[in-house]
């Protein structure tokens, strides 16, 4: 939210639902797993289709398990995952969504190469201060 100076409330939430899709898409990032913590050597990552996750918070039904990002509801900034659902008064079976802060990534897709690339870790950010 460092693109603009307002301190009126309704030019920030204006903001906030008018942003343009490459800012908007960081509030999908969700922490790391330690052992993806040691190995990447950052804190956190944005979600990714693909991308196994555990839910850390949602309820005692939800909490602890884990599946794969199947897609996005961007305006809610929700995530859904694979094997998670629930039942609508209908009858019709729905995925749940959960907010990305609420998720662990525990594996991440690999497909794309340039994922990671020109993204610098703390320890790449340290070695380059002089």
């Amino acid at each position: 939210m460092a693109d603009f100076k307002s301190s009126k409330p309704k030019v920030q939430r204006k903001w906030h639902h008018t942003k343009p899709l490459h800012t908007s898409r960081k509030e999908f990032s969700g922490h790391l797993s330690k052992e993806l913590r040691r190995e990447l050597g950052r804190r956190s990552l944005e979600i990714r289709k693909g991308d196994t996750v555990k839910v850390m918070r949602g309820g005692e039904k939800y909490s602890g398990k884990s599946g794969k990002a199947i897609g996005f509801k961007a305006p809610k900034k929700q995530v859904l995952i694979e094997g998670i659902m629930r039942k609508k008064v209908s009858g019709k079976e729905i995925h749940v969504p959960f907010k990305a802060s609420n998720l662990l990534i525990t594996a991440i897709e690999d497909k794309d190469p340039r994922r990671l690339k020109g993204k610098k870790t703390k320890k790449q950010a340290a070695k380059d201060v002089p």
